[in-house]
C-alpha cells in the first residue's frame, strides 16, 4: 500500500486531515510501546472513507478489546510483561476510537472505562506498584491522578508532573514518557482536568477561566507526600492548551522546572484578536495582554514542531518577546529535517521525550537533594 507525504508529513486519507493526523500520532506511539506498526495499518485498511465515524469507533475498539483481552490472559498465566504491554497497546487504542465522538456519547464513555480499567491493572503490577491518587481542587470536582514511583528508591525522589491541555487524558502518559522518568529515578505523576468520570463534565471544566489555580492544588498535594522531594518538583505542560500550566508555574513559585509553551500560545491568540479588533487595519504589537505580570521562578524550555500549528518564524519572534520578561526561558524548535517536527511531536515522540527528560533531569540534579 503506498502512503502519500504531504507537507507536514503522513497522510493517510487525503480527503480527512484531521483522522489522518490523528493515525500519524497512532504510528508514532509505536515505538513508546503504546501501538504496534503492523496493527495500526490492518486497522487503517479495515476504516471506510464513506463513514470514517463509525468505522473508526468500530475498527479501533476491536483492536483495543484484542489488546485488553490478550493482556489478560497473559497475566493469568503468569507473565506480567507481556500483559503489561498490551494493556498499555489496549489504552492506547480505545483513547483514539474516541477520536470522533462528542464527550457524553455512551459509546465514547464505554471506550473510557474500559481505557481506565487497562490503566488500572498496568500501575497496580508495575515495580514498585503505582497507585491512583485523588487530589482536591473545586468544590464538587476532584482531579484524579496516577502516581508512579520512582523504582529502586527508598527515601524523598524528585517529581515530574505530566499535565495535558484540557481535552488530554491522563492515560496516555502510562505509555508516553513515563519510562523517561522511571528510567532517570523520578517519580512521575500523571493528572488530567477531568476528574475520575468519562468526561462528559468536559464543556464545564474547558470553559473556566482559572484552569491554572489546578497547578498549585497538585503542587499542595505532592507536598503532603512523605516520598516526595518537595524541593524538586518539574512539571510538564503538554499540548497546545498548555499555556494554563505556563500561568500556573508563574503563579506559584514552588517548582524547580516547567517544560511547556510558555504562554506563547496565550501571547498568539492575544495578538490574534488584538489585530482584529484594530481600526483601520492597524496592527498590534501587544502581545502579552493576559499574561500574568508575575515573572516564572524557574528555568523554563518550550518545545515545538517546525511543522505543528504556528509557523517557526512566530513561534521564535513571541519567544524573543517573552524573554525579555522572563530570561531563564529556553526555546527548543524540531524541524522537519530531524523528525519530531509534527504538531505535539507525534511524528518521533521518542526524540522530543529524551531532550525534554535530558534538560527535566540536569535541572533537578542541579538541586541538592
Amino acid at each position: 500500500m503506498k502512503i502519500p507525504f504531504g507537507p507536514k508529513g503522513l497522510v493517510q486519507w487525503l480527503d480527512n486531515e484531521e483522522y489522518s493526523i490523528e493515525f500519524q500520532r497512532l504510528l508514532g506511539a509505536a515505538q513508546e510501546g503504546g501501538s504496534m506498526v503492523a496493527e495500526c495499518f490492518a486497522v487503517a485498511r479495515r476504516i471506510d472513507p464513506n463513514d470514517y465515524a463509525d468505522s473508526w469507533y468500530r475498527e479501533w475498539t476491536g483492536i483495543a478489546n484484542l489488546s485488553h483481552e490478550r493482556g489478560n490472559a497473559a497475566f493469568e498465566r503468569g507473565h506480567v510483561l507481556t500483559a503489561q504491554s498490551n494493556w498499555l497497546r489496549a489504552i492506547n487504542y480505545y483513547h483514539a476510537s474516541t477520536f470522533a465522538f462528542d464527550p457524553a456519547d455512551n459509546q465514547r464513555q464505554d471506550a473510557l472505562r474500559a481505557m481506565r480499567a487497562c490503566a488500572r491493572r498496568y500501575i497496580a503490577h508495575l515495580t514498585p506498584a503505582g497507585e491512583v491518587v485523588e487530589i482536591p481542587w473545586l468544590d464538587g470536582h476532584t482531579l484524579e491522578g496516577y502516581f508512579l514511583p520512582a523504582t529502586n528508591s527508598f527515601a524523598r525522589t524528585p517529581v515530574v508532573v505530566c499535565m495535558g491541555d484540557p481535552g488530554h487524558w491522563k492515560e496516555e502518559y502510562l505509555f508516553k514518557v513515563a519510562r523517561y522518568a522511571r528510567e532517570r529515578a523520578v517519580s512521575l505523576l500523571a493528572v488530567d482536568l477531568l476528574g475520575s468520570g468519562t468526561g462528559s463534565e468536559f464543556d464545564e471544566v474547558i470553559g473556566r477561566p482559572d484552569l491554572e489555580t489546578s497547578v498549585s492544588s497538585v503542587m499542595d498535594y505532592l507536598r503532603m507526600r512523605d516520598d516526595v522531594d518537595e524541593q524538586r518538583i518539574a512539571i510538564l505542560g503538554d499540548g497546545a492548551g498548555s499555556s494554563f500550566v505556563a500561568r500556573g508555574v508563574a503563579l506559584d513559585g514552588r517548582f524547580a522546572a516547567v517544560v511547556c509553551d510558555g504562554g506563547i500560545w496565550d501571547m498568539h491568540e492575544h495578538a490574534f484578536l488584538m489585530n482584529r479588533l484594530a481600526p483601520d487595519g492597524a496592527r498590534s504589537r501587544g502581545t502579552e495582554g493576559g499574561w500574568p505580570a508575575r515573572r516564572f521562578h524557574c528555568p523554563v524550555l518550550v518545545t515545538v514542531g517546525g511543522q505543528g500549528w504556528l509557523e517557526s518564524g512566530v513561534v521564535a519572534d513571541l519567544f524573543e518577546r517573552l524573554k525579555a520578561r522572563h530570561p531563564g526561558i529556553a526555546l527548543k524548535i524540531f524541524e522537519s529535517s530531524e523528525t519530531a517536527a509534527a504538531q505535539g511531536h507525534s511524528d518521533n515522540p521518542t526524540l522530543a521525550n529524551e531532550y525534554i527528560f535530558d534538560w527535566v533531569a540536569d535541572r533537578l540534579e542541579s538541586i541538592p537533594a
